[in-house]
């Protein structure tokens, strides 16, 4: 591809324009529209194609129609669920108010061939593609407005990255996408693949207590210099963090090694054996409580990743979750500031009995999503750990309460006692542990995580329009039961039973 300024491409051959759409491809998401002009002949069916086929699961291959006839053709299987639409036939505006193509926004990306009678209904974030061009050469004018002006800048921004690494020659495609802005995109030349990290600083939110957002408060990753410091220093330690291969620290971008194994969450999907992946998670956890972990790392640059406390206002403001989220699930409106107030009240007193004479780094998302199974490894070494960024300083405890109560899939409670036991034999083995203090805060901060996750889900959601998060809600409900089953829990327990009973008796369900 070469291309001539900011608003014309150029393409050769037929693959160049197909990988064209598939670069797009890659910032598909509901909302945005595609609107694409030009003669017959001049290329647009062939983008559309490679488009839609380029947002296909585990590389499926399936049959994509023109749409002439029927008019719209959607595919709602695919990562992001699309519409086609080829408005050649249609000659009056009237004929398409009935085709319902704009209330498709809110689920789908939709591509336009034809767009001139619809088009003074298009969104803002519409990005026109007008072609010309003979034979196999294909010219593109761009247009882009809304979304796709900071989508596309970034996108330079990684192509330029991507341009002056090793793997200037490779196949971008998409990987994965979180809650957050960060993205990932796998790179492929031939056999090899690596990971490029897109992590932009995070922008701050509305503030929500004492002038800060809840980002802050709740001390979650600002940027990439979170990942490039936890990663490396775990690395250095032995433990199976991705390595570091190139970073763009200014612009947030990274290229990082695609740890080859099986995610936890799909083997326990998948039904396999976890006896010994989980153990050795727990091995895992216990290694990490034998060390002495520093509160900042410093940067191939010189600067430093500082990891925070994770203090009392940080574990109060997740919690307030459930008030402000759960509560208006459950019964459609707002909670009284009487019952927030009584609620954090006794969230405080817990919490200072859950604080370590000794922190050391938690991950706090140590569970199912974020351990890979690398078999070929040996000991430890077994356990890859993505998702790192948001480490602070704080207690042993939530960790092994990420991964025994993990909020996806089901972990049988038996067997859940068995590797905690086998956590408390290792930490026991290492001398000077208190068994009592430590199944204290594990009972606190595995009420304080399924309370914030009840919340989190709650929000999603309402929200985020994503109502798969609720299916998940009882297994919660279970943990936090049992958790409240701890004696010095007695005065939490009264409030939810008092005040909020939905939250442990979905967990009945």
């Amino acid at each position: 591809m070469t291309s001539t300024d900011s608003s014309f491409h150029t393409f050769v051959s037929q693959a160049e324009t197909e990988n064209f759409a598939r670069t797009l491809s890659l910032w598909a998401k509901p909302n945005l529209v595609i609107a694409l002009t030009g003669d017959l002949g001049s290329g647009k069916s062939t983008f559309a194609r490679a488009f839609i086929q380029a947002l296909a699961k585990q590389d499926e291959v399936f049959d994509i129609p023109s749409p002439t006839f029927p008019i719209i053709q959607t595919y709602d299987n695919t990562r992001v669920p699309v519409a086609h639409v080829d408005l050649y036939r249609l000659t009056k505006r009237e004929e398409i108010d009935d085709l319902g193509i704009i209330d498709l926004l809110s689920t789908h990306i939709i591509l336009i061939e034809w767009p001139a009678l619809i088009q003074s209904q298009l969104p803002l974030s519409t990005l026109f593609l007008k072609f010309s061009g003979q034979g196999d050469t294909r010219r593109i004018e761009m247009s882009k407005a809304g979304d796709w002006n900071a989508m596309l800048d970034r996108n330079a921004l990684i192509e330029n990255f991507i341009a002056r690494s090793q793997w200037k020659d490779a196949a971008r495609r998409f990987f994965e996408g979180d809650a957050s802005s960060r993205r990932y995109e796998s790179l492929n030349i031939s056999k090899t693949k690596s990971l490029l990290m897109d992590m932009p600083k995070r922008p701050d939110g509305p503030a929500v207590k004492d002038g800060k957002p809840y980002s802050a408060i709740a001390h979650l990753a600002e940027g990439i210099t979170a990942v490039i410091g936890i990663n490396t220093h775990l690395k250095q330690l032995g433990y199976s963090a991705p390595m570091i291969n190139d970073v763009d620290i200014t612009n947030g971008i990274a290229i990082i090694e695609m740890l080859e194994g099986k995610v936890f969450s799909q083997m326990m999907r998948e039904g396999l054996d976890m006896n010994e992946p989980l153990a050795t998670a727990v091995e895992l956890l216990a290694d990490m409580a034998s060390k002495r972990w520093p509160n900042s790392v410093e940067l191939e640059d010189g600067s430093y990743h500082t990891l925070a406390a994770y203090d009392t206002q940080a574990q109060l403001i997740e919690v307030d979750l459930l008030p402000s989220w759960f509560w208006p699930h459950i019964h459609g409106t707002k909670a009284d500031a009487k019952l927030n107030q009584s609620f954090a009240e006794i969230w405080q007193a817990l919490l200072q009995k859950s604080h370590p004479k000794i922190p050391q780094w938690v991950l706090r998302d140590y569970h199912s999503p974020n351990l890979i199974w690398i078999n070929k490894r040996q000991g430890i070494e077994r356990i890859g750990l993505i998702d790192t960024q948001d480490a602070v300083m704080g207690h042993p405890a939530y960790d092994l309460a990420s991964l025994l109560q993990d909020a996806r899939v089901d972990i049988d409670f038996d067997f859940a006692e068995r590797l905690y036991q086998l956590y408390v034999q290792l930490r026991m083995a290492q001398g000077s542990f208190d068994q009592d203090e430590f199944a204290k805060a594990y009972a606190i901060l595995g009420a304080q995580r399924a309370t914030k996750i009840l919340g989190i889900f709650a929000r999603l959601n309402k929200r985020d329009n994503k109502p798969t998060y609720l299916k998940h809600m009882p297994r919660v409900s279970r943990y936090l039961s049992r958790n409240l089953e701890h004696p010095t829990l007695a005065p939490l327990k009264d409030w939810y039973k008092s005040h909020l009973p939905e939250a442990l008796s979905l967990g009945m369900l």
